[in-house]
């Protein structure tokens, strides 16, 4: 949905507020409710008569972000949101998408700001122009789940168990989304030499979000890559499920976040954009990334680096040049 159709849409709830004013029977200074509500309905129009132009509709106290669906599947954001809100006034609304599409709704100005997690993607994305600066935000790990009484040991060798999948013809659920943890998985399979792993009769494209890929991988008896958070909230679904690997080196899941430049799209709003990264990296803020899930699974769902700066980066960068040759061959296009 393209931004002035949802300034448009905020314009209709302007609208509607008003008329519960009315039929409230509230005071406003003298001015009697009805005449209250004309007012409010004639400004509501001409914002949504400007939307429906195409002019830009400001609104500073709203931020538009794009992100992946591990940030909304582990709860992250509901935690969040209420406090930026309360710290900031503004109100963050986000779509939870693959990383390639979040960062496609960036390249086309429908958001004002992207959290996601493939560092060659974010890269191309600032390179182009379309972002203006990367920063590190918290990291966790991908792990592989699988059937309990299932053939592949534990382990941390995923060269192992990528290698066994591909060989015995294991059930393997691929996200097949061009998100980051689609492009973390062809990145591996790649890194690896296993160039043939799609011609394996049971690894299914799901084109799906994590939760539902896991799901998929539950009722297939099958395997999948997770991000560990995403794993962690929803483990209790899905009894028969363990981890099967874990802890490897290529393994690790970096995110970071990006305001759209103005340059590109002037109506975006890059002031709450800046707000919100110089309070998400914030030590308050990052002290409460690394609490966050650890009273309810006994351990983070994600753990803070925006102060680590050098180092962390350059652990990401590695990252970046060890997926960059499996990443480069997923078309983002369509993402």
């Amino acid at each position: 949905m393209k931004k002035t159709s949802k300034w448009l849409a905020l314009a209709l709830a302007a609208v509607m507020a008003g008329s519960l004013t009315a039929c409230s029977g509230s005071g406003n200074g003298g001015t009697t409710a009805a005449e209250t509500t004309a007012a409010e309905s004639t400004t509501a129009a001409d914002t949504a008569e400007a939307a429906t132009a195409g002019e830009a509709v400001p609104n500073d106290n709203v931020l538009l972000m794009a992100t992946t669906t591990s940030t909304d599947d582990t709860g992250l954001l509901d935690y969040l949101q209420p406090l930026f809100l309360e710290d900031t006034g503004i109100d963050l609304q986000w779509t939870a998408v693959g990383t390639g599409d979040a960062i496609q709704m960036g390249r086309d100005g429908e958001v004002d700001i992207v959290l996601v997690h493939s560092r060659a993607q974010e890269d191309a994305f600032v390179e182009d122009g379309y972002g203006v600066e990367r920063y590190q935000v918290m990291y966790n790990d991908f792990i592989i789940i699988g059937p309990k009484d299932g053939p592949v040991a534990k382990t941390e060798d995923i060269e192992s168990v990528f290698q066994q999948i591909r060989d015995e013809e294991l059930t393997f659920v691929s996200r097949g989304d061009n998100s980051g943890t689609h492009n973390k998985e062809t990145g591996i399979w790649e890194k690896l030499g296993i160039t043939d792993y799609e011609s394996n009769p049971n690894y299914v494209s799901a084109g799906a979000g994590m939760g539902d890929t896991i799901n998929m991988a539950d009722e297939m008896g099958g395997y999948c890559l997770s991000d560990r958070g995403t794993w962690l909230s929803r483990q209790a679904d899905y009894p028969d499920m363990e981890i099967v690997c874990e802890g490897s080196d290529d393994l690790l899941n970096q995110y970071g976040v990006i305001a759209v430049n103005p340059e590109k799209y002037p109506d975006v709003n890059y002031a709450a954009a800046t707000t919100f990264i110089e309070w998400i990296c914030s030590p308050e803020v990052q002290d409460l990334i690394g609490q966050y899930g650890v009273e309810e699974y006994g351990e983070p769902l994600f753990f803070p680096n925006a102060e680590q700066g050098g180092e962390a980066e350059s652990a990401s960068a590695a990252e970046s040049e060890a997926t960059a040759e499996g990443e480069s061959s997923v078309e983002s296009s369509e993402e």
